[in-house]
């Protein structure tokens, strides 16, 4: 009897650990559910602030692309937009384009309305799509949880895989102080055919308002 109470007693213990760690895990902004790396995405079909309906499949010439969930209000996502701007510049011509989305409900911010994205986009001269994910049926899928939360697909076999999940870089706050760009160092990895050295970072930054 003593022995199957304490079995009981630490099988109990297990998922009580099992179930802290994944926690921990979502509140760490590195994986929530949603797409692990070498996991093949879904289609996208969102409203952009042009008013047109953009797909990954309108990039015919792609080798993959840079997917940003970011927004209009979050500090974090602010102070990355140069960056991201930047990163569109660097890697669209070489195959990998910028796709931003905002996944931010804007009944929960106000300021994240489209009209609001629309201004935003137009002030600070984007370059790339900045899509609404309407609804927040997107972001689930891929397990974002911050803005800015980045990840890296590879077009393979018509396919779009998951190659990195995380960060931009290593200083989300101060663009001067950043030593290591993870998002730049892994496209010109896969732009090699090499394999990226850090395949997923912890994603700094607000949480998605829903």
């Amino acid at each position: 009897m003593k022995t199957t109470t304490s079995y009981r007693t630490l099988f109990l213990l297990a998922i009580i650990v099992i179930s802290i760690s994944s926690f921990k895990i979502k509140n760490d902004g590195i994986k929530s559910g949603g797409y692990a790396i070498g996991d093949e995405i879904t289609t996208i079909n969102l409203l952009n602030v042009d008013t047109k309906m953009v797909s990954l499949s309108d990039y015919p010439n792609a080798k993959g692309f840079i997917i940003i969930f970011t927004c209009n209000t979050c500090p974090f996502s602010v102070a990355n937009e140069d960056r991201i701007i930047a990163l569109d510049a660097e890697f669209k011509a070489k195959g990998y384009p910028v796709i931003a989305i905002n996944p931010n409900n804007p009944s929960v911010q106000p300021d994240d309305t489209f009209e609001l994205m629309q201004q935003k986009a137009n002030d600070r001269g984007f370059t790339f799509p900045y899509l609404v994910d309407e609804g927040q049926k997107i972001y689930p899928q891929f397990g974002a949880t911050k803005t800015p939360h980045t990840y890296i697909v590879q077009k393979m076999d018509n396919k779009n895989i998951v190659r990195y999940i995380g960060a931009i870089d290593d200083n989300v706050r101060d663009a001067s102080n950043v030593k290591e760009r993870f998002v730049a160092k892994a496209v010109y990895e896969l732009l090699e055919g090499k394999e990226i050295s850090i395949k997923e970072t912890r994603a700094i930054g607000c949480s998605i308002k829903v």
